[in-house]
């Protein structure tokens, strides 16, 4: 994920202070492995669908959930523990309580200076978010968008894919986030937002009233965003999960966890 709404971030920060205690964070050994011959892994508090259903990663419910458990087994894992993290004390240098961690994690230089990477694991694309009473709903072409106002926050990936893609008459509105964003739209300052793919659920499913998903921005804006595992810096777990990760690749595994999780991001159009 690019960037989670601010509330989201607050509340978050807020659920762990409160939860904090002397103990001391777990390191982990030599192995990689906070718990030898157990794979601890970290989602979000909550933790949201598609992504995991009904914040209950054990269930292996949910495309995240599902990687995990299927990376796990091509490790050779019988046993999986979750733990919960915030976003940005996942990244953050300093010890940790998981071995992996996923929860919308962008690879970008800036972060792999603090943690490691898995190889990708998911690709998401730019999309197109409304309302269903502004005129962007009916929006079926880059065409039909490029007369209204279109808003991305600065400095993001998806306000990129709107200069890019759309070019808005208007030039693209900017906003210092999502959240003003998102606020703008349900005011009608602008007709239409865009945000990567799991802002758009979220927006969509539980943020706005009868929000709707335009469609994606082409691929061929290169403006997508690459998700993968977070493992603390210099796991000696890295290289192997990176290697499940691409097995699971190459043999379809991830194609079909996608196709049973993230269908409805599938059945969106790709605009042109």
């Amino acid at each position: 994920m690019t960037r989670i709404p601010l509330f989201l971030v607050v509340a978050a920060a807020a659920l762990v202070t409160a939860g904090c205690t002397a103990d001391p964070a777990p390191q982990s050994t030599g192995t990689g492995e906070v718990t030898p011959g157990v794979l601890t892994v970290g989602t979000g508090e909550p933790a949201y669908s598609p992504w995991v259903v009904d914040d209950e990663p054990e269930s292996g419910e949910g495309f995240e959930s599902a990687v995990a458990y299927a990376v796990a087994a091509e490790l050779g894992y019988e046993e999986v523990v979750w733990v919960r993290t915030t976003f940005e004390e996942a990244i953050q240098p300093g010890p940790k309580d998981f071995d992996v961690n996923l929860q919308q994690f962008s690879i970008t230089p800036e972060r792999a200076e603090n943690v490691d990477f898995s190889t990708p694991y998911y690709e998401t694309t730019q999309v197109v978010v409304t309302t269903g009473d502004s005129p962007a709903a009916d929006a079926r072409s880059l065409a039909d968008l490029k007369p209204l106002l279109i808003g991305a926050q600065t400095g993001t990936t998806s306000f990129g894919a709107v200069e890019a893609s759309i070019a808005p008459d208007a030039g693209t509105q900017v906003f210092n986030s999502n959240d003003d964003a998102k606020l703008a739209l349900e005011n009608g300052q602008v007709d239409a937002i865009v945000v990567d793919l799991p802002t758009a659920f979220y927006l969509t499913g539980a943020e706005l009233d009868d929000g709707v998903i335009v469609g994606q921005l082409p691929p061929s804006a290169g403006t997508g965003d690459e998700f993968g595992f977070v493992l603390p810096k210099g796991s000696a777990l890295t290289e192997k999960v990176s290697a499940a990760v691409d097995a699971l690749r190459e043999d379809g595994t991830l194609d079909e966890l996608a196709a049973t999780w993230l269908a409805d991001a599938g059945d969106a159009p790709v605009l042109r």
